[in-house]
């Protein structure tokens, strides 16, 4: 049976006049990874910080763990609780080694482990050497061995691909990938949505302090009724000539935009042609869903947390 690891329950958010979480509710199980997505000014931030317990809700519970992440008797969680901030600075004197090992002491743990993680995320050759000297993908891979200490059952990620280079983001979600294994749970904010679909398992997107949709990323085509891409091989004239096909068809005569609801029919049809050579098919990206949520709020009046 899963776990609940950290729960929101209809949390909100407010600095004087300003609304920056609006009626939030979330539950996270543990060995999940929640997408969190949203321009500058969503909430984002602030929902991590309100996790953290850096800030406390104006409404609503959160927890982490079976408690409120900003009284006292939760002290002892926060040695479970990884975060890389979007902006990860460290003190420039110092070597790699020297910081990873003082961020790992104050969380109970060893030289050795520091030196591990320093390893596992590409920096050894460096460690010597003064962080001035890191180039900034340096930097967010130390932030990134700052944040595995420990090996966290709660991952908070704020842009955590910043700065990286393609291998150094790909070796970074296969980390991602290990950690939910072994049962950590992973909140991963980006504004870099390729790439980072295929590592989720749910997405949150919020606009202004609100949310506008959860789900996982079939539930959110499904519910947005987002196209499917068939490009058939092959069938010659076939579509064109089939007048209940022909409704698909996009300008180009070739590559048909079919509903969800559809797909299963559509390919049936096509898949029984002897003459079909090949067949393509592209669901809806998640940045596609991305802009589908945003342009859907912003066609709704007074949708807006500011208020």
């Amino acid at each position: 049976m899963t776990t609940s690891l950290l729960s929101l329950n209809n949390v909100g958010k407010a600095y004087r006049q300003l609304t920056a979480l609006k009626g939030i509710n979330l539950t996270l199980q543990q060995g999940e990874v929640l997408g969190l997505f949203g321009h500058n000014g969503a909430g984002k931030t602030t929902m991590m910080k309100l996790i953290l317990g850096v800030i406390s809700p104006s409404q609503g519970e959160v927890k982490v763990m079976g408690m409120a992440p900003d009284s006292k008797a939760a002290w002892h969680t926060r040695e479970k609780i990884g975060y890389l901030p979007e902006n990860v600075s460290f003190y420039d004197q110092l070597t790699g080694l020297e910081v990873l090992t003082y961020f790992a002491k104050l969380k109970g743990f060893s030289k050795k482990h520091a030196i591990e993680l320093l390893e596992q995320v590409g920096i050894t050759h460096a460690m010597k050497r003064a962080v001035k000297t890191y180039s900034k993908g340096m930097r967010q891979r130390l932030g990134l061995a700052q944040a595995f200490i420990g090996k966290p059952k709660l991952l908070l990620l704020d842009e955590p691909t910043v700065g990286l280079d393609p291998i150094a983001t790909a070796e970074f979600y296969q980390t991602v990938d290990q950690l939910k294994t072994q049962g950590s749970s992973v909140i991963l904010c980006s504004h870099v949505l390729p790439g980072v679909e295929r590592h989720i398992d749910r997405a949150m997107i919020l606009s202004s302090g609100n949310m506008l949709a959860m789900g996982s990323l079939s539930e959110l085509r499904s519910a947005a009724n987002l196209p499917l891409k068939i490009v058939p091989h092959g069938i010659g004239n076939f579509v064109l000539n089939n007048a209940q096909l022909a409704q698909y068809l996009s300008d180009d005569k070739q590559t048909l935009y079919v509903p969800e609801r559809e797909k299963i029919p559509v390919l049936k049809q096509l898949l029984a042609l002897d003459s079909l050579k090949d067949i393509t098919l592209e669901t809806a990206s998640l940045d596609q869903v991305y802009q589908y949520y945003l342009q859907d709020n912003a066609s709704q009046p007074n949708t807006g947390a500011h208020s």
